[in-house]
């Protein structure tokens, strides 16, 4: 708001936490009397932030794509690879021959590399099976990383990422054989949160991923995208029609697409790792998601391929260096913006009645956390009021 100060920054301030919740915050000064005689820690002059929400990732997946990597160093386009049978085609090889335990062994290195930098939250999705048995596998996976790790996790089911080689050029008949009746047993098990698709040339239609938004509408689960990521398809209107949550990667989008996803309230998920990885030249559209008063939120989009990166850090790095975000941006597309992408409503701000899920960082001021790179000041992390 006009006149308010960056950041939200209260100097010389104080949170008071009870029974996991914040129950109060503001200045030191303010303090009511209720509150003075409570047990304190000193954080002698640290900054205090949310603590951090990765809301893109694909943390559990087997094998690695480093060939890939050289390939595409070597000239070959991310397309190019996908079309030759690597690309998200040869991680889905590698993930079925995992075991479970395997999978997550896996998964649980990701994510304490992701813990570490102060990652309360964390989303992850499937897609990486592409037949019912290996996504149902995923899900549960990411399921049992929050029951082994002190963070809290959201899946997404990503059935629709990309065509199996056993129905290749029959995407169609894999949207309704596989992608639809494995959301429907992943949701009876009750291992989905929200449901993703990828919009693009190398994966699904506009008219493919609706049919299975249509599906995920019914069973009353939200829905996000993968969209305009390679081209512009109308992934992120199609997304706004829906009403999801976000609309991720975006390099394409277009003004118009900014419109329609204010209107809906879809989240832009800004995911600078892979437009690095990948070499890309165009952009996404930064300033028309500030006209439109689009939210933007970041992420790391950490995955084998286009984005083998954990660090949500280097992220807000990222996308200031390379899409021109502000430092404040970045933060807030990391504590808030993140929030409302998963469709969390606890959790983000440092706020009385929310989760007591905080940062703690030996910084003198927040720019600090975009501004350094392969830098990690966390001090300490609180998880439902708990270091």
């Amino acid at each position: 708001m006009d006149g308010a100060p960056a950041y939200g920054l209260v100097e010389q301030g104080a949170v008071v936490m009870a029974d996991g919740l914040i129950s109060w915050a503001g200045p030191m000064s303010d303090l009511p009397a209720e509150f003075r005689d409570q047990e304190t820690l000193d954080l002698e002059g640290r900054v205090v932030t949310p603590a951090l929400i990765d809301c893109h990732t694909h943390v559990v997946h087997g094998g690695n794509r480093a060939r890939e990597f050289e390939m595409r160093l070597e000239g070959a386009t991310y397309e190019e690879v996908a079309r030759a049978g690597g690309g998200i085609v040869s991680t889905v090889s590698a993930t079925r021959a995992a075991s479970e335990a395997e999978l997550l062994e896996g998964a649980l290195a990701r994510v304490d590399a992701t813990i570490a930098e102060g990652v309360a939250t964390i989303e992850i999705k499937s897609g990486y099976g592409l037949d019912i048995d290996t996504e149902l596998r995923m899900l549960r996976v990411a399921r049992s990383v929050a029951s082994r790790r002190p963070v809290r996790v959201r899946t997404s089911y990503l059935g629709a990422h990309a065509t199996p080689p056993e129905y290749n050029g029959r995407a169609d008949a894999y949207i309704d054989e596989v992608c639809i009746p494995g959301l429907e047993a992943a949701h009876a098990e009750g291992l989905v949160d929200a449901v993703d698709g990828f919009c693009e040339g190398i994966a699904f239609s506009p008219a493919q991923i609706a049919r299975v938004f249509d599906r995920a509408k019914a069973l009353g689960i939200p829905v996000k995208l993968h969209a305009e990521q390679l081209s512009n398809l109308g992934g992120a209107r199609l997304a706004a029609r829906y009403g999801a949550l976000s609309a991720d990667h975006l390099e394409y989008a277009n003004d118009g697409d900014a419109e329609a996803m204010a209107r809906a309230g879809t989240i832009a998920v800004i995911l600078p790792g892979a437009f690095y990885t990948l070499r890309e030249a165009v952009a996404p559209p930064i300033a028309a998601f500030r006209a439109h008063g689009v939210p933007m939120a970041v992420a790391t989009d950490c995955n084998p391929g286009s984005s083998p990166m954990s660090s949500l850090l280097l992220s807000m790095n990222m996308a200031c260096t390379l899409f021109r975000m502000t430092p404040e941006e970045a933060l807030a597309g990391v504590t808030r913006n993140a929030a409302r992408a998963l469709g969390m409503d606890d959790a983000g701000m440092i706020k009385p009645g929310l989760r007591a899920d905080l940062a703690i960082w030996d910084i003198e001021h927040p720019a600090e956390l975009a501004y350094r790179i392969g830098f990690n000041p966390l001090w300490k992390r609180i998880f439902g009021g708990d270091l």
